[in-house]
C-alpha cells in the first residue's frame, strides 16, 4: 500500500506534536491544574485566531476547482464560524468574559504572525496551499484532544473537560480527517518541489501551533510594550 502525503509529513511533525503534550500549557488542560488566568488569555486570543482563520476556509472555497472541495470548505467556515466559536463564547462566559471584550481582544505578536503567515501562503497559491495552511491546526487539536482523553479525569474537569471532549469528539475527528483527505488528494501527481513546499506549510503552522501555546503559556502579547 502506497504512503499516503499526510503521512509523510507526520514522520517530520510527530515528535513536534508529542512535544504539545509536555507543554505547561496543554499538560495543565490535561491535569486539570491549568491558572485560570492563562487559560482566559487563550480563550481570547483564540477567539480572534479563529476569525482570521476562517477567512482561509473562505480563500479555499473560491480556489477550488471542484463542487466536493467547496462544499468541504463552506462547511469548515460554517462549523468554525457556529460551533467551534459558541464553545469559545460559552467558554467565555464561564470566566466573565463577555462577547464584547471577546471582539475586542488585541491580537498577540504570536497570533499576528500566526495568521499572517497562513493567509500569506493560502493566498499565493492554490486551494492545496489552503488546505495545507488550515491542516496542521485541525489535525494537531485532534491529536491532543484523542490523547488528553485517555487522561484521567480529563474528560470530566469542570473547566477543561468540553475543550477536550470537543477536540476529540467523532466531529471534530472528522473535520481533521476530512482536511488530511482533501490534501492527499490534492497531492497526487505533484512534482517533488510543489509537495515539498506543502509540507513546508504544515511544519512550519505545526511550529506555530507550539509558540501559541507558549504565547498562552507565558500570557504573552508584544516584546515591547511602550515606546519611549
Amino acid at each position: 500500500m502506497q504512503e499516503k502525503f499526510t503521512d509523510q509529513i507526520f514522520k517530520r511533525i510527530e515528535p513536534l506534536w508529542n512535544a504539545y503534550l509536555e507543554h505547561p500549557f496543554v499538560k495543565g488542560i490535561g491535569e486539570g491544574n491549568l491558572d485560570e488566568a492563562k487559560f482566559k488569555h487563550y480563550l481570547k486570543q483564540d477567539y480572534i485566531y479563529l476569525i482570521e482563520y476562517s477567512r482561509i476556509f473562505a480563500i479555499g472555497a473560491s480556489k477550488s476547482k471542484d463542487l466536493k472541495s467547496m462544499t468541504m470548505f463552506a462547511d469548515l467556515l460554517h462549523g468554525t464560524m457556529n460551533y467551534e466559536m459558541d464553545l469559545h463564547r460559552e467558554y467565555a462566559a464561564q470566566f466573565g468574559i463577555s462577547n464584547e471584550e471577546l471582539e475586542a481582544t488585541e491580537p498577540s505578536a504570536t497570533m499576528t504572525a500566526y495568521t499572517s503567515y497562513m493567509l500569506n501562503k493560502a493566498q499565493l497559491g492554490g486551494v492545496e496551499n489552503a488546505t495545507a495552511a488550515v491542516l496542521a491546526c485541525a489535525w494537531s487539536y485532534n491529536y491532543i484532544g484523542e490523547r488528553l482523553a485517555k487522561w484521567p479525569g480529563a474528560l470530566e474537569h469542570e473547566l477543561y473537560g468540553n475543550w477536550v471532549k470537543m477536540y476529540s469528539s467523532v466531529g471534530f475527528t472528522k473535520i481533521a480527517n476530512d482536511c488530511k483527505d482533501l490534501l492527499n488528494e490534492l497531492a497526487k501527481d505533484k512534482p517533488e518541489d510543489e509537495l515539498k513546499e506543502l509540507e513546508e506549510i504544515v511544519v512550519q503552522t505545526s511550529n506555530f501551533e507550539y509558540m501559541f501555546w507558549e504565547m498562552a503559556e507565558q500570557q504573552s502579547m508584544w516584546p515591547v510594550k511602550v515606546l519611549v
